[in-house]
C-alpha cells in the first residue's frame, strides 16, 4: 500500500471505533481534510484490494483484511510513540507527528523486535490501546471524566484528545496518565468541574473533562 492508502484505512479504522453504523465519505473528507470525490477515488481503490466494501450512498466498512492492516498500523504507529517517550525522552505531546511519519515502515520484523524491546506494552503515552501482532486489542473499561458523579474516584488512563495544546495543558495542571483524581463538584451553570488530583484541588471546564478517560477505583 502507498502512504496515502495506509493514512485513509487508519481513518477508516479509527472511525469505525467510535460508530456502529458505516462510514460517511464525508466523515472521511473532514477526518482526512480533504474533497469528498477525493475519498470516494480512494475507497474505490480501497475496494479493488479487497480491503474496504463500499457501496455508493451507503457508507465504507472494513474487511477483515483491511481491519486486520489498519490495526498493524495503528499498533506501528503507537509502539514508535512508546518508544519516543520511554527510551529517547519526549513529551507526550511531541511524539503524533514523528509516529505518523514512522507507521509506513513496512519490516514486521522490525516492529515485532520493538515490540519485545519495549515489553510488549498494552498502551501508548496517551493511554490508547497498542495492538498485538495478530490484532487483537486488550480493552480497559474506561469513562469519561465528565460523566462521573460527585464522591467517585480513580484513575487517568486515557486522553481522548491528543493535540499538542491540550497535552500542555494537562501537563500544567500536574494531570498525566496514573493521576489519582476524586470528583469533587459540577456546576450547574457551565458544567465546570471541581476535581482533587493527587492532592491538589482544581477546577476545570467541561470541555477538559470530557476529554480525559478514567478507570474507577
Amino acid at each position: 500500500m502507498t502512504h496515502s492508502e495506509e493514512n485513509y484505512l487508519k481513518a477508516i479504522y479509527h472511525l469505525t471505533t467510535v460508530s456502529s453504523s458505516d462510514v460517511s465519505t464525508n466523515a472521511i473528507a473532514e477526518m482526512m481534510e480533504t474533497k469528498a470525490s477525493s475519498v470516494t477515488d480512494m475507497i474505490k481503490k480501497l475496494a479493488e484490494k479487497g480491503l474496504v466494501n463500499y457501496k455508493k450512498y451507503q457508507g465504507v466498512s472494513l474487511t477483515g483484511q483491511g481491519s486486520l492492516a489498519a490495526k498493524m498500523i495503528v499498533r506501528k504507529h503507537r509502539l514508535w510513540e512508546v518508544f519516543l517517550v520511554e527510551k529517547l525522552d519526549f513529551s507526550w505531546d511531541e511524539v503524533h507527528d514523528i509516529a505518523e511519519q514512522l507507521e509506513h515502515i513496512k519490516s514486521e520484523k522490525l516492529i515485532n523486535k520493538l515490540d519485545d524491546f519495549l515489553g510488549n506494552p498494552t498502551e501508548d503515552p496517551h493511554g490508547d490501546a497498542i495492538p498485538d501482532k495478530n490484532g487483537a486489542i486488550q480493552k480497559v473499561d474506561k469513562q469519561l471524566l465528565s460523566d462521573l458523579l460527585v464522591g467517585q474516584k480513580g484513575m487517568c488512563v486515557g486522553v481522548k484528545d491528543t493535540s499538542s495544546d491540550f497535552l500542555k495543558y494537562l501537563d500544567k495542571q500536574q494531570i498525566s496518565l496514573g493521576s489519582q483524581i476524586e470528583f469533587l463538584d459540577k456546576e450547574s451553570f457551565d458544567l465546570s468541574v471541581k476535581i482533587n488530583v493527587d492532592g491538589t484541588v482544581l477546577s476545570i471546564s467541561n470541555k477538559i473533562a470530557s476529554n480525559i478517560f478514567m478507570k474507577l477505583n
